[in-house]
């Protein structure tokens, strides 16, 4: 088979990353979004760890058309049925079993011996299959499973009716060739293993996901379970991004082999899940990272501007990346605006777009030049948010450096105008002072960055924070050529969010 099917677990494993929490909306968002892009199968979530994951997994499951939808399930038979009961809805329904195999889980986790999770895992295949014929099993942390062990429960659970296999590097403990040996041992030592796909789960704790994925691959691998960004519980996991481009990039040593992921969506995909989960991209980061298609060195620009290929090895547009070209300014037409933000990939509602004008208006009217990354910006902040909560009204805030800093924030909750005022270590905390006010919600925050998203005095600045409130943590963005009020808008964020979940 010459196709790498692509499993997408943004929405289960990168929710996981802690901060991550995504309300139902948010995940159709995602989902609706990795459909376009072309992946195979979405891990939707793992529907029997709460009821919101229940429904978050059974909404995607009924609106998303395309990819199988999957459910991830512990070896227990209300984990599959409750994984069964959300998935069912999809036109290709995929169960998602895993059961740990190595000796360290088995002793400490599970307290069973070899033959009782043998038993356990035929059985659990078994009782899925009544549900649907498209059944995957993982043995959690096989790479450090002993590997005789590892072929039998492998083995046996094709005979089950396992139709994917699903080879995980739960802790990202292996290296490239260690894991690559490991696939093609199973392919040599489990005699029915022509039967399944043979898949890849790696995290990247010693950095090495990517790799021990691609070589996987080498070895026979034909699935590759991967999320955007590579986010994902402690260090996360393997990249789509990276893994898609490495094979498209490096025909010469894959060969044939390719996906069916729309590259040109790769970038736009990338900022949305960012945005969604508030997690900011590192500048460096391969493929996707502001920096990736940089040149700062005179030679490394002397190099580009006589041919590309002499220090870029992938082109930025073919992963929609379109720099910070200036597109647009105050008086621009609703028209353009349109026609520039279908350009770049979006394709919004006459409500939406309207809705993004006008904040577009609001923007131009301040900063001088509207790039490309500003638009994003722009639209990403304005089309997130349905029906929030709060919403911010206005802010007024007084500082120096030999003055106390005040704020007085007005906020509108089901159309009625709250006014709140504090003072602060600065201006911003101020604000957030004043909003926890009106609120009356008690929030402590745990990280706060600001970024800028194009260069020059009129940046449009970007705020992440992080936010602990009612026993949730959440991650949320704002923008604004106004640090201030940058920050105000990811506060207020952040609080619809903690609302919503």
């Amino acid at each position: 088979m010459d196709k790498i099917i692509i499993f997408d677990t943004t929405l289960r494993d990168g929710e996981q990353a802690p901060g991550a929490a995504l309300n139902q909306r948010e995940k159709l968002e995602i989902a609706g979004a990795l459909a376009h892009l072309g992946v195979d199968i979405i891990e939707a979530g793992f529907p029997i760890s709460s009821k919101g994951d229940f429904l978050a997994v059974e909404a995607v499951a009924k609106s998303i058309k395309g990819p199988v939808i999957c459910g991830l399930a512990r070896a227990i038979k209300k984990d599959i049925d409750m994984a069964y009961q959300a998935v069912k809805s999809s036109k290709g329904p995929r169960i998602h079993v895993f059961l740990a195999t190595s000796k360290i889980h088995m002793k400490y986790k599970l307290k069973k011996a070899e033959d009782e999770i043998l038993r356990l895992a035929v059985e659990s295949v078994k009782y899925a299959k009544k549900y649907c014929p498209d059944i995957e099993f993982s043995p959690e942390d096989a790479t450090r499973s002993e590997r005789e062990f590892l072929f039998r429960v492998i083995g046996a659970v094709i005979d089950a009716g396992a139709a994917t296999i699903n080879i995980a590097d739960t802790v990202g403990y292996a290296e490239p060739e260690e894991f690559g040996s490991l696939i093609r041992a199973i392919k040599e030592n489990v005699p029915n293993i022509h039967r399944a796909v043979i898949s890849v789960h790696c995290h990247n704790d010693l950095g090495l996901a990517v790799a021990n994925s691609l070589e996987a691959i080498k070895n026979g691998a034909r699935q590759v379970e991967c999320t955007i960004n590579g986010i994902g519980e402690r260090a996360g996991n393997a990249s789509l991004e990276e893994i898609v481009m490495a094979l498209d990039t490096r025909k010469d040593v894959f060969g044939k082999l390719n996906t069916e992921i729309k590259k040109n969506q790769i970038y736009k995909t990338s900022r949305l899940v960012s945005k969604l989960t508030g997690f900011v991209i590192a500048p460096n980061k391969a493929i996707v990272g502001t920096n990736a298609f940089r040149h700062e060195a005179g030679i490394h620009q002397d190099g580009i501007l006589k041919e590309r290929s002499t220090y870029e090895i992938i082109k930025p547009e073919d992963v929609g990346f379109y720099g910070t070209g200036l597109v647009l300014g105050k008086h621009s037409g609703r028209h353009a605006f349109g026609e520039r933000l279908k350009t770049l990939g979006f394709h919004l509602t006459k409500q939406q777009l309207n809705k993004a004008f006008v904040r577009f208006k609001q923007i131009a009217d301040k900063k001088k030049n509207i790039f490309d990354d500003d638009l994003m910006a722009i639209v990403e902040d304005e089309i997130r948010t349905a029906k929030p909560l709060w919403r911010l009204e206005s802010f007024e805030v007084n500082s120096g450096t030999k003055v106390i800093p005040r704020a007085a924030v007005r906020l509108k909750k089901r159309g009625k105008i709250l006014i709140g005022s504090s003072s602060g270590d600065g201006p911003v905390d101020a604000c957030f002072k004043a909003i926890d006010k009106i609120t009356n919600i008690k929030a402590k925050l745990q990280d706060y960055r600001l970024e800028a998203v194009t260069s020059g005095k009129d940046a449009l600045g970007e705020v992440g924070l992080k936010l602990k409130a009612k026993g949730k943590v959440v991650t949320s963005r704002g923008s604004s050529t106004d640090i201030i009020e940058a920050s105000v808008r990811a506060y207020i964020n952040a609080l619809n969010k903690i609302e919503s979940l």
